[in-house]
């Protein structure tokens, strides 16, 4: 298992800010975010033609580098030797944070590998914006990011997540959102859920219904901007997990009864209804496969 290296003590090593950018509406970026980006050597923007709107608009003038997919590899490699020299660089993102369905990661973690002290600079995101207003219960989710874009691939990443009990949050494109409403509506059922479309910006929108719903209003009218699509428990699920929160339930029952439970009303089969089960009850899926043959023994 690969160990990571301690932040080096040599004054002279330097630091690498994985800074998070407004999302839309350019007042939501942070004090905080403003000075990194003004006292940093080097910014490395996945498209600096988008990260100079930001740095015109705060008139400030650093350095600026491009950092994207398709340079990742090599360019880490270069960023990390000017880090290990000693500058500060900063790391952003067309909008939002870095690392999170954005390039970042790989340079993250080769930072890391070489002792080189990595700072986190929060601020705006889509995913808690889009929750925070949605209306769809948020005490359990599950960032999802974007799906993949080949509907056979889609509809299996939408099958292994039919087990969720909390709320799914995914990032789509305007052009495959229907597809993946129709697809949603077929494999996880007809369940509440929402579009933030186009967050903090001018023509910000919130579309709230079920996911059938949804689908129509999309076939009539295609939607344009960045989308995010949070989709919420079943109507019967979220009355059982306000059930299942006052403890009155699934975990008094023995565990084969609640497989055969989950099986009813979900229409999973037995494998994924025990994986279900087993999360409730905070087993692991060998734990609660053992306990299902002690009762069948």
């Amino acid at each position: 298992m690969p160990t990571t290296a301690k932040p080096k003590t040599d004054t002279a090593t330097g630091c690498l800010y994985v800074v998070a950018t407004p999302i839309g509406n350019l007042e939501d970026i942070t004090l905080r975010a403003l000075r990194v980006i003004k006292e940093a050597d080097l910014i490395a923007c996945e498209d600096t033609r988008q990260t100079l709107k930001l740095l015109s608009h705060f008139d400030i003038h650093t350095r600026m580098v491009s950092y994207h997919e398709h340079n990742e590899i090599t360019r880490a490699a270069e960023l990390v030797i000017e880090l290990e020299q000693g500058a500060k660089i900063a790391l952003v993102s067309d909008a939002g944070t870095p690392a999170i369905s954005d390039p970042g990661q790989h340079l993250v973690a080769l930072a890391l590998r070489h002792g080189i002290r990595v700072v986190p600079i929060p601020g705006a995101s889509a995913v808690v914006a889009a929750i925070a207003a949605s209306g769809i219960p948020a005490e359990q989710f599950r960032f999802v990011g974007f799906l993949p874009a080949r509907q056979s691939e889609r509809r299996k990443a939408l099958r292994e997540l039919a087990g969720e009990t909390g709320t799914l949050v995914l990032y789509e494109a305007p052009h495959r959102v229907l597809d993946t409403l129709e697809d949603a509506v077929e494999i996880l059922g007809n369940r509440p859920a929402t579009i933030a479309r186009e967050l903090t910006k001018i023509h910000e929108e919130f579309l709230r219904n079920h996911l059938k719903d949804l689908a129509a209003i999309v076939r009539s009218k295609p939607l344009k901007g960045e989308i995010t699509l949070l989709v919420g428990p079943s109507d019967q699920q979220a009355v059982q997990n306000q059930t299942t929160s006052s403890e009155s339930a699934p975990n008094a029952l023995p565990l084969a009864r609640r497989v055969e439970e989950i099986v009813q009303q979900r229409g999973l089969d037995r494998k994924a209804a025990l994986k279900q089960a087993a999360r409730e009850r905070g087993l692991t899926k060998r734990e609660a496969y053992k306990q299902l043959l002690v009762t069948r023994d």
